[in-house]
This record gives structure tokens, C-alpha cells and sequence, in this order.
């Protein structure tokens, strides 16, 4: 089924079809409010997500770090901070992924400073498709 939101390019909304194939990605991000769990996660990363249901598209995502892909697989962007939280990076390396994976940490941070990412090519997935 077809949103309203669909349109809107680098929009990946939690909800009712994205919720269902990120559930397990969710449990294991949301695990790492635990101290136990953030320690068994520090130990082996790969060995405690195999103790998770997810997908090995999820298990690489988190283990490459990739915040966005993490998004378009269904994960929560607040329960995906826990895991840049869990590196004790500032949030904005997760931020700076999430608007452009290929913007290092300092070029995310002028692009703020700057106002954001201008609008013009950013208002819907035509204009990203034929920019």
C-alpha cells in the first residue's frame, strides 16, 4: 500500500511494514539499555547478534555501522542510537550517515553550519530519481 510519505526521498518511517522485518534488528538494539548485554555485545558483536533473529543484512549493517541501511532494514532511529551511543561517538556521526553515507563526520558538520541540506532535489524521490 502505497503513503503519502513514500514520495519524500530519504524518509524511512517506522511503521506497520518496515516494524514487522525490524523487529529482531529492534530487540537486539533496545538490548543494549542492559549492561549485561552491552558487555556479551563487546565480548563477540557477531556472536552475541547471532543470539537474535535478524537477518544477515541486519547482523552486517550493525557491524559495518551503517546507521541508514539499519533504517531502511526496519530499525528505529531512536533505538539505533543506542549503538552509537554503545561506541561513545557524538550523535552526529550517526546523523551525518543518515543524511548522505558518503559525508565524512566534518563535512555533515559545515553542511549543518551551512543551514542543512537545501531543499531544492531533496522534496521527492522524482526529483533524487532524475537529479
Amino acid at each position: 500500500m502505497e503513503r503519502d510519505y513514500d514520495d519524500i526521498p530519504g524518509t524511512y518511517l517506522l511503521d506497520s511494514r518496515s516494524y514487522r522485518k525490524g523487529y529482531h534488528v529492534n530487540m537486539f538494539l533496545m538490548s543494549l539499555n542492559k549492561e549485561v548485554c552491552r558487555d556479551e555485545f563487546s565480548k563477540d558483536e557477531r556472536a552475541y547478534l547471532d543470539t537474535f533473529q535478524m537477518t544477515d543484512e541486519q547482523k552486517l549493517a550493525v557491524l559495518e555501522r551503517r546507521y541508514l541501511d539499519l533504517l531502511k532494514l526496519g530499525a528505529n532511529v531512536y533505538y539505533a542510537f543506542k549503538l552509537v551511543s554503545f561506541d561513545r561517538q557524538p550523535p552526529q556521526v550517526m546523523y551525518g550517515q543518515m543524511a548522505d553515507p558518503r559525508l565524512t563526520f566534518d563535512e555533515f558538520q559545515q553542511m549543518m553550519h551551512e543551514g542543512g541540506r537545501p531543499i531544492h532535489g531533496n522534496r521527492s524521490v522524482e526529483e533524487w530519481n532524475n537529479g
